[in-house]
């Protein structure tokens, strides 16, 4: 040794306690008692040198197992460090692979988890590997080594895989374990109290065999893995406990709120539209409403009208909302009453939160369509009251009739169209709700024996009829005929003009005019028959007009053409004698008739009208 003076046997001391200290090799000792031989040591200085270099090789192999326990001390409290400040299972997880690999010097190192249900094993985490075969491997319960540990909850050890007749070997284990080039595989169990939830793996790529302390270490360094899983799994599941409670808690708000807000719409006077409005902006779809019968009472964000019948009833049945044919249907009921239907189109699956939602707009759709219904009960029936004391006994209380009428917003004093319908009992109250709606507010509608009777401020009647005879025929699906008459003002011309409206219903039903709407005056000559104040003059404009200014402003005498020719029978020889002139005059004039009165007023029916309309000129003078 250099600068140390003295004897061999001291200076070989020396260079024992500096390996010591470097941490020398084997052969470096060795090496220290050859050179104190060549020094010219003797025999008993040198079996003292021999002595010493032994006590340092076991000193050193103290010295170097007490390092490698501190190495493994350190590492288990950093994995523990690691669990106790969990953020990312695979993190730790990839950590405790990565120690493992390290501490027991492998070529490779590994983590595979168990998947119960599926009674199989897969990776999870590999460092070291290059086979993507052998990482994406997938072993059965109980098949090769880790497939044994998972089963067993027990470690096992090989020095050489392949060959090992302890582990059931499979073509597909066999060629991963080959692909990576594995030989030599520890396996401890990752295990929590009785459950084991995977197997972590050691593996060399030359034989080697595994000590006891190093299966203790990977097996302690397993319990750190399987306590990372535990919390993890525990995290997760709180996680989703939090969600849980999170999302029922903001569904319980949402399902509040929106109560809140339809209430709030019933309790302003809101109509079924607007709720209706407020229940599509909620959901984010169509939302269209029906009666009990399956008429549309609102319809919103959606061109669909109709409902299966079917639907409603499963929805009524079950109380709850059903989805079926594209559609969400809730049955909007009041105990065992049907009220109607709220049907939602546009949105495929719901929440449990939007479902309860959506039924929960039912009930207050329902209180909503009972408040309606009362309400326009308690006022029809007013409002039926006064039409049938004006109807039927007008001379008890006219000044009375009038002042009840103007406290319902109908002023008896204005003109008023009376129409008159035939009404089946079975369809009456459907069809005067229909009515209603169709009609101003300020209108009187009622039933007076088998008849639905309207008093409305209008002007046209005709027109009205023929509208109203439409659109209730398609709200009960059968034709509904529809007389009017008026207008007329007053408690006695009201009166009057029912009558009237009454034997136009009449006319209509004996002209065979089912399913129509007229006044007298769409009646021709029959409603001048018929009519209290037949209107001659306007009867005769009605049918002669065009003819009539025809003659004021040129002079001619068409009418008196028109009378010569159907008094001679249609015959023209015999017009042009009456009339005095050549039979070519007589054609000419009957060509403007035409042009003035349109090519069917030689028809049958038109005929009819013209000479009836001639006749009234004649006895009119």
């Amino acid at each position: 040794m250099t600068g140390v003076d003295g004897d061999p046997t001291t200076r070989a001391l020396w260079c024992l306690l500096e390996l010591l200290d470097r941490g020398g090799s084997v052969e470096q000792f060795a090496h220290v008692v050859t050179s104190a031989s060549r020094a010219g040591a003797g025999e008993e200085e040198l079996a003292g040198i021999e002595r010493a270099a032994d006590a340092a090789l076991r000193i050193r192999a103290t010295l170097t197992q007490h390092r490698r326990r501190e190495a493994e001390l350190a590492a288990l409290f950093d994995t523990a460090s690691d669990l106790a400040k969990l953020r990312d299972t695979d993190a730790v997880l990839r950590a405790i692979v990565h120690r493992a690999r390290m501490l027991l010097q492998t070529d490779v190192a590994y983590l595979s988890l168990n998947d119960v249900g599926a009674g199989r094993t897969y990776m999870r985490v590999t460092e070291g590997c290059t086979s993507a075969l052998f990482q994406q491997v997938i072993l059965g319960m109980g098949e090769g080594l880790g497939g044994l540990v998972g089963q067993t909850a027990r470690p096992y050890a090989t020095t050489n895989y392949l060959p090992d007749p302890r582990f059931d070997h499979t073509s597909t284990i066999d060629a991963a374990v080959v692909d990576e080039g594995l030989v030599a595989i520890l396996g401890v169990p990752l295990q929590l109290g009785d459950r084991v939830l995977g197997v972590l793996y050691a593996a060399d790529r030359v034989t080697r065999e595994f000590s006891t302390a190093e299966v203790a270490l990977l097996a302690s360094l397993a319990d750190h893995a399987a306590i990372a899983l535990d919390a993890a799994q525990r995290m997760e599941e709180a996680k989703s406990a939090h969600e849980t409670i999170r999302r029922h808690n903001e569904a319980m708000r949402r399902a509040e709120e929106a109560h809140d807000r339809l209430s709030d719409l019933v309790l302003r006077g809101g109509d079924v539209t607007r709720v209706a409005a407020a229940l599509a902006e909620m959901l984010g779809g169509g939302i269209v409403v029906h009666d009990a019968s399956g008429g549309e009472l609102a319809r919103v964000g959606t061109g669909a009208s109709g409902v299966a019948a079917e639907l409603v009833e499963e929805s009524r049945v079950g109380g709850r909302a059903v989805l079926g044919a594209g559609m969400w249907v809730s049955a909007v009921v009041a105990g065992p009453t049907l009220l109607g239907s709220l049907t939602l189109v546009g949105v495929g699956e719901l929440a449990d939160a939007d479902r309860r939602l959506f039924e929960r707009a039912s009930v207050v759709t329902a209180l909503l369509l009972l408040l309606r219904q009362s309400v326009a009960e308690t006022e029809d029936r007013v409002r039926g009251e006064l039409l049938t004391d004006l109807l039927t006994a007008p001379e008890r209380d006219p000044a009375g009739l009038i002042a009840r009428g103007k406290r319902l917003g109908v002023d008896l004093t204005a003109p008023h169209a009376v129409l008159v319908a035939y009404v089946e009992q079975e369809s009456r109250h459907r069809l005067a709700v229909a009515a209603g709606s169709r009609v101003a507010r300020n209108s009187l509608i009622g039933t007076v024996g088998d008849r639905l009777v309207l008093v409305v401020r209008d002007e046209e009647p005709g027109r009205l009829a023929e509208r109203l005879a439409r659109e209730l025929g398609s709200v009960v699906g059968k034709p509904v005929t529809v007389g009017a008459a008026g207008p007329g003002a007053g408690v006695g011309e009201l009166v009057a003009v029912y009558g009237q409206a009454e034997r136009c219903l009449r006319a209509l039903s004996a002209l065979g005019r089912e399913g129509s709407g007229a006044d007298l005056g769409g009646l021709g000559f029959v409603g001048v028959l018929l009519g209290d104040r037949a209107d001659v003059d306007g009867y005769v404009r009605s049918v002669l007009g065009p003819v009539l200014d025809y003659d004021a402003t040129r002079g001619s005498d068409l009418v008196a053409t028109l009378r010569a020719y159907f008094e001679c029978g249609g015959n023209l020889s015999r017009a042009k004698d009456v009339l005095h002139v050549h039979v070519n005059t007589v054609v000419q004039r009957l060509e403007r008739v035409t042009v003035l009165l349109g090519d069917r007023w030689r028809e049958p029916d038109e005929a009819l009208e013209v000479q009836l309309a001639l006749r009234l000129m004649v006895l009119s003078g």
